[in-house]
């Protein structure tokens, strides 16, 4: 079908998250991709959930979905990540520090 799609079960962000200090919000990000290792290209695609608190308030279950070509010949890879930010005045600023910011390979197919 082309969709490659994560699926987030219902979490609280602040007893089930590790997060840097300074952080009050967070983003979960994930992307797919199909890549022609031989023709060295590749077919991207990125979703993102809604910039959210961190508290203790339970998640409600998250899809994100990553489209790209039915029925791709090449590897399919799908990956996750998380975006922590610090909101000042009403407005979300990224941490800086990018070694708090996790991207993970969660599934591969294909290869």
């Amino acid at each position: 079908t082309g969709a490659l799609e994560v699926q987030i079960p219902s979490f609280v962000p602040l007893t089930d998250m590790v997060v840097p200090d300074g952080s009050t919000h967070y983003k979960i990000v994930s992307a797919g991709a199909a890549v022609d290792f031989q023709a060295q290209t590749f077919e991207e695609a990125i979703s993102a959930s809604a910039v959210a608190p961190i508290n203790a308030t339970a998640t409600a279950v998250q899809t994100l979905s990553n489209m790209v070509s039915a029925n791709s010949t090449h590897p399919l890879f799908l990956l996750l990540g998380i975006q922590f930010f610090q909101q000042v005045n009403g407005v979300n600023y990224p941490l800086k520090n990018g070694a708090f910011n996790p991207l993970q390979i969660v599934e591969v197919s294909g290869l």
